[in-house]
């Protein structure tokens, strides 16, 4: 199922994107069953046959109809005009597509409004009062690590996932994939218990680590991984005039269907980087781009985004992975090793999925990048904070998953809900996956003690 994801960069036939394109989603559907059932390349065959779970999951993506959003605005912010809906519309700052020739918007258009103006966020009608608890704490630990020059931390985490009811198909087999840390800049890795009793562990460095489990489902039945590792990071206080002459070419290839080196993205290196040859201030040309011209949004589901770097060079607006993709395939463009890292985002105030880069300069090594949370620093006029995400990152992450596109061990049979990355886990029956919106996840932060 992976290797068949390379399949989309295949164009779609014009009359199939044209339905797509206006939303008619069932008639898409048809068009592509008359093509499958015709003699037609190999290509073009695994091409239809990926855009046919495309448009399953995007569907789902976009369930407000302008009126619907429109109240939802009037709701929540003082005074909201349709004017102002029309405007975020037109300005690609509420994200929509069309369904049957008609708008519809995403279903965190909201959030991703509220999470990114400040005028609309200073207008809502019941704020919940909470203070940046969050952010006080990352910028007493950047000041903390550049002091001591490192930073340690033990952290102790429990993740669950559980089907809805709606979805349990009790007494049937379920195969359930839940991540756990890789051995990277964490170490001192141990799964203290899963229950039920994992069926699998991945090995500590397998790329995309995972509990897997598979048993026959019970009602109200839970699975939960707990785990607890060490995060050892070094401050990173680099020079750009001590860079080596002598670079090394690993990771600068591409990788279908994302990291690929479009005539958009030859065309938007070379404007960025100009005439820079220091790779380190090549990389820092690309990161100040990016933090200052993509925009944050969330994101509708990877798995529906056909080009993930270009979406975000093309756009100018990405949530994480799609700022940190665009990050590494320019890198990798102009010669800078680049690869992925994600998982969680850990503070004693919030833990949620998260996805950033690493990119490599001789002699430092590897060096972190973190081109969504440097951009919310810049976006607080905080530059310490935008400096320092730039070679450096906050000790306060869980890694599972080291490569971008990986299969799991042992693989998932059906479709992934993200076949990209995990961070919240997957699931599957004998006979479908089971979608994400078929399930929920939770995490607990046990512990979390500075070393």
């Amino acid at each position: 199922m992976i290797s068949d994801l390379k399949y989309l960069k295949v164009n779609l036939p014009e009359d199939i994107l044209k339905l797509k394109c206006a939303g008619y989603f069932e008639e898409t559907i048809k068009f592509i069953n008359l093509r499958l059932n015709k003699q037609i390349p190999f290509a073009m065959r695994k091409r239809l046959e990926l855009e046919k779970k495309i448009i399953r999951t995007i569907k789902g993506e976009y369930p407000y109809t302008f009126s619907q959003a429109l109240k939802k605005m009037k709701d929540n912010i003082k005074d909201f005009t349709e004017e102002e809906l029309i405007t975020l519309q037109e300005d690609s700052q509420a994200d929509w597509i069309l369904i049957d020739g008609k708008v519809r918007f995403n279903d965190s258009f909201f959030g991703s409004l509220i999470k990114t103006r400040a005028d609309l966020e200073a207008r809502l009608l019941n704020k919940s009062g909470d203070s940046d608890d969050r952010g006080e704490f990352l910028n007493d630990n950047i000041n903390d690590i550049k002091e001591n020059k490192k930073a340690s931390y033990l952290i102790h985490l429990k993740s669950t996932v559980k089907v809805k009811d709606e979805s349990a198909r009790i007494g049937e087999i379920i195969k359930v994939h839940l991540p756990i840390p890789i051995e990277c800049q964490q170490s001192n890795i141990k799964v203290i218990r899963t229950v039920p009793e994992a069926t699998f562990i991945a090995p500590v460095d397998y790329p995309s680590r995972t509990a897997y489990f598979e048993v026959k489902l019970q009602k109200d039945q839970e699975f939960s991984v707990e785990y607890s590792y060490e995060t050892h990071l070094k401050y990173n206080d680099i020079d750009f005039k001590q860079v080596s002459n002598e670079q090394p070419n690993f990771h600068t290839g591409e990788f279908e269907p994302h990291i690929v080196f479009t005539p958009y993205i030859k065309e938007l290196a070379k404007e960025i980087i100009g005439n820079e040859t220091n790779p380190l201030l090549m990389a820092r040309k690309i990161y100040d781009y990016i933090t200052q011209n993509v925009n944050y949004s969330y994101m509708r589901a990877y798995s529906t985004i056909i080009n993930i770097p270009e979406y975000a060079a093309l756009n100018l607006k990405g949530d994480c992975g799609v700022q940190a993709l665009l990050f590494i395939t320019l890198c990798r463009y102009v010669g800078i090793p680049a690869k992925w890292q994600s998982g969680l985002a850990v503070t004693p105030f919030h833990i949620g999925p998260h996805d950033w880069a690493q990119f490599y300069v001789a002699p430092f090594g590897w060096l972190f990048a973190d081109p969504s949370f440097g951009g919310g620093a810049l976006r607080s006029k905080n530059k310490e904070k935008w400096n320092f995400y730039f070679s450096n990152l906050d000790p306060f992450r869980m890694v599972a998953n080291s490569e971008f596109q990986h299969n799991f061990n042992p693989p998932k049979k059906y479709w992934r809900h993200d076949p990209y990355d995990n961070q919240v886990g997957e699931m599957e029956y004998e006979d479908r996956e089971i979608r994400r919106e078929e399930f929920k996840s939770q995490y607990e932060l046990i512990e979390l003690k500075k070393l």
